[in-house]
């Protein structure tokens, strides 16, 4: 009997480069071990370069691959990437409390790593009633974490305060990613109770196209696997730096990480 594996959704964008969104979500999950399903929120034109155009895909044919999925391949864990508008924000908060989906990973897109803006700027608040309180986890990176909870976050103590405004907000926990801190590359985790600080020498590397895509999916897919949230959180992030060292070197720009390093 063939071995039965847990599932996980990804409902965000797509990334023609194949560096970030649905596909970079998909490629994390199979390297966890966990069965991807996707509902596609937008479709781009990029590359490692630029993101040179972004068609929003209609809410209701969102809500239709959600509701497909989830009826007959009930997912594990859930997370969701670029969401592009405040309508599509809030269909998708729908879905997910009307589906009771669990295991919620909320990634806050809201800009490009070539610095194309994926969401518009009247859905910030969305996302922030929306979708926060039904988060499990909340992967800001530092300028996200500005623009939801308002505050200057540059250092580690702002971090804290930052990570804790958001689980004051309604998230349940708030993995912080200092990637673009000055100095060491830390990553925050708050739970209200416990916290963890990671703290590695930053790489000289321009190849980090869909790091916070694929955080976010093998912390997904780490809770699909049955981990603790702190857990996951701990395994995405040292598998996420070790796909940054080991980057392909692909493309002429920001180039993706390394999706086929072993997970074990």
């Amino acid at each position: 009997m063939s071995e039965t594996r847990p599932i996980a959704l990804t409902i965000a964008g797509s990334d023609s480069g194949g560096g970030a969104g649905i596909q970079a979500d998909l490629k994390t999950f199979q390297a966890f071990g966990v069965f991807g399903t996707s509902a596609l929120t937008a479709i781009t034109a990029q590359n490692t370069r630029a993101v040179t155009a972004v068609h929003a895909v209609p809410v209701e044919i969102v809500r239709a691959q959600i509701d497909a999925v989830v009826s007959d391949l009930p997912p594990a864990a859930t997370k969701t990437g670029m969401l592009a508008t405040a309508e599509l924000v809030a269909t998708v908060a729908e879905a997910i409390r009307a589906h009771r989906l669990p295991r919620y990973v909320l990634d806050p897109v809201m800009v490009a790593t070539s610095g194309a803006r994926l969401l518009d700027a009247d859905a910030e608040l969305t996302v922030a009633r929306e979708l926060l309180p039904l988060a499990t986890l909340v992967t800001p990176n530092l300028h996200e974490a500005h623009i939801l909870t308002g505050r200057l976050v540059g250092t580690l103590d702002q971090m804290r305060d930052a990570a804790r405004a958001l689980v004051d907000m309604g998230a349940a926990a708030t993995l912080m990613k200092g990637g673009h801190m000055e100095g060491d590359a830390v990553d925050l985790f708050w739970d209200g109770s416990e916290e963890r600080v990671w703290r590695k020498p930053r790489l000289a590397t321009r190849h980090t196209h869909g790091t916070g895509c694929t955080l976010s999916a093998a912390v997904a897919a780490g809770l699909a696997r049955g981990l603790a949230l702190a857990d996951a959180a701990e395994r995405a992030v040292g598998w996420v730096a070790k796909a940054i060292e080991t980057a392909p070197g692909l493309g002429s720009g920001h180039g993706p990480v390394n999706h086929f390093f072993p997970t074990d």
